[in-house]
């Protein structure tokens, strides 16, 4: 009677530690990392930002439906912020992050700032109501379609540990094309003093310049907090 006792004792321990672990597993359970979203959300952020470049590099190479292709660049711009709040709004909520939280936000702002500055080149040049862009203005939008399509590449890897060094290469790569478009910039500058006694064609092309070759700047912020996750997490 005394075995048969403990072992009933036995039992119940055993069935409510048990119960407490199953308890404990599902408190846990909230918070347990969704990591692969946060690679989604940005995947979906880049391949936006590409679609935007595609958008004002067809708007400069055929000067024609302006404001549909403006408007066009405006609702993706939207959708970026959309994406970019989710992603601010999920790293609140998660308790553990796949990589630093300081390097999440500020992967989610480098390229959310890509697709504003392509928005604001393509909206003043509706809104300047511009002649057809120079040769400059083309090659300027053909680096910014380069540059995100390899930072759209690079966050498609950085899920895969075994990709690191691709990402590398890739944020080398983002580099050497936003050193391209400060020099194409810097041209179109010299052109444009060189060639226009217009000061209002002068202010308007500068500062669609000047947004057009920022884009570039935010696809190497980019490249450089990528840079960074990579060589944190090698």
């Amino acid at each position: 009677m005394v075995e048969f006792g403990l072992l009933a004792k036995a039992n119940k321990t055993s069935q409510n530690i048990l119960g407490q672990k199953k308890e404990s597993k599902q408190l846990r359970i909230p918070f347990i990392p969704r990591e692969e979203k946060f690679f989604e959300l940005f995947q979906d952020s880049a391949h936006n930002t590409v679609k935007a470049a595609k958008v004002l590099n067809e708007l400069v190479d055929n000067w024609e439906h302006i404001e549909q292709k403006v408007e066009e660049i405006k609702e993706l711009e939207h959708i970026g912020d959309t994406i970019t709040h989710e992603i601010i709004a999920r790293l609140h909520r998660t308790f553990v992050t796949p990589f630093d939280r300081e390097d999440i936000a500020l992967l989610a702002k480098s390229l959310d700032d890509i697709i504003d500055f392509i928005e604001s080149a393509s909206n003043d040049m509706l809104i300047y109501k511009v002649e057809p862009p120079s040769r400059r203005a083309k090659e300027l939008a053909d680096i910014i379609i380069e540059a995100t399509t390899e930072v759209e590449q690079a966050i498609v890897e950085l899920r895969h540990k075994a990709k690191l060094k691709q990402i590398l290469e890739r944020c080398v790569e983002i580099n050497r094309l936003e050193n391209m478009a400060d020099v194409v910039y810097r041209s179109a500058l010299a052109e444009l003093f060189e060639d226009s006694t217009d000061m209002a064609h002068v202010i308007k092309w500068r500062e669609i310049y000047e947004h057009m070759e920022s884009a570039t700047d935010r696809c190497e912020d980019v490249a450089n907090v990528l840079e960074g996750v990579a060589l944190k997490n090698a």
